[in-house]
């Protein structure tokens, strides 16, 4: 939090750089977790636990990247109102930094947002605005903005240049450092979800720049344009229903999505994602959100194809968020009953390489 009443405005924009500065240099390494496969000989596979951050998920980095970006373009003020649109994460997150700020924030949801996460952006502080049509979400939040005189953080534009692929903020920077420390120097595969395409491209641009020979795995919800534009680009949006899974996949390609940086893309229908979420969940012990579990089921089919080629190496893949945000949602019983989510829909490889029984068992004897 910002201590003294600065003079100017400058001043102030300053003591807030050097406030999120100071953070970022404060928060520790999240967590990288593997996971013991079964039947699958040389071959690692890794979580990279995003939902340590504060903010609880991956996007509390990309929050921090978007207000300095905003600070040193000279576009936020000590009065400013901040508007974000988003599916709940990136506006738990930026609600985070507001509060930090001592900044005024509103978040612009579609109505089908998780509850949790609309109490969570409450108890930052900030106000929720929902929406019935999900595609409107950013049109209203720049309407909100202009309207109030505020700043729209813009996520779905800004992320691409916001975040740094070389810098120490960089979560594939500290990933590649972890996984060397568990000897792991060039992983096979890294595989992501896109919202923004912000991490997607942060890894991408990090991989080539390292020199690394890592490629970049897509897992994009069957409803989403990104893996449909990645395969024809004169393809910018699709119509339809969205996706059930919150965070990832869009309707209209973002541009901060690149998909020149992408080796190849995974589609994943919700009820496998979600299917695999609760499947993780059962390993770990502790709930996972529905990204993460399209996440996993992309990196399973993965590793399916490396054990029948004879390949070895490992695979990396993001714990997004905690699952806590979805018990009104995906871990509701009635939830996943009326859309026709089952257990039954997880990847056939999951009970193979990853059986969620033998942990249980093993953890009840413990």
């Amino acid at each position: 939090m910002i201590d003294q009443a600065p003079r100017t405005l400058r001043e102030w924009q300053c003591q807030a750089i050097a406030c999120l500065r100071a953070e970022q240099a404060e928060a520790e390494a999240t967590p990288l977790i593997e996971l013991a496969l079964q039947g699958a000989p040389g071959i690692r596979l890794f979580l990279k636990d995003e939902s340590a951050h504060p903010s609880g998920s991956l996007k509390h980095r990309l929050a921090r990247s978007l207000y300095l970006h905003a600070l040193c373009s000279g576009r936020l003020g000590p009065d400013s109102i901040v508007v974000e649109a988003s599916s709940g994460s990136t506006a738990v997150s930026a609600a985070w930094f507001a509060r930090l700020l001592g900044l005024t924030f509103v978040a612009v949801v579609p109505a089908s947002t998780a509850a949790e996460k609309i109490a969570q952006i409450e108890a930052f502080g900030g106000t929720c605005h929902t929406t019935s049509d999900p595609r409107q979400i950013c049109a209203e939040a720049a309407r909100i903005a202009a309207e109030s005189g505020g700043y729209h953080l813009d996520q779905f534009t800004h992320a691409e240049r916001a975040s740094d692929y070389r810098g120490s903020a960089n979560i594939a920077l500290e990933l590649f450092e972890q996984l060397a420390a568990s000897g792991e120097t060039n992983p096979h595969w890294i595989v992501c979800g896109a919202g923004t395409g912000g991490t997607a491209t942060t890894i991408g641009r990090h991989v080539r720049y390292t020199g690394h020979t890592t490629q970049v795995c897509l897992a994009d919800p069957a409803a989403s344009v990104f893996h449909r534009h990645y395969a024809d680009r004169s393809v910018l949006s699709v119509d339809g229903p969205v996706s059930c899974v919150e965070g990832i996949g869009r309707a209209r390609v973002e541009l901060s999505f690149s998909p020149d940086l992408i080796d190849r893309v995974c589609v994943v229908e919700d009820a496998c994602g979600i299917a695999a979420a609760q499947h993780l969940s059962r390993v770990l012990g502790r709930r996972v959100g529905p990204s993460t579990g399209v996440n996993l089921h992309a990196a399973i089919g993965l590793i399916g194809e490396m054990v029948a080629n004879g390949e070895t190496g490992s695979v990396v893949t993001l714990l997004c968020d905690p699952g806590e945000r979805y018990l009104s949602t995906v871990y509701q019983a009635a939830w996943c009953a009326e859309r026709g989510f089952t257990g039954e829909a997880a990847h056939p490889a999951l009970a193979r390489f990853l059986p969620a029984e033998a942990i249980e068992g093993a953890r009840k004897a413990a």
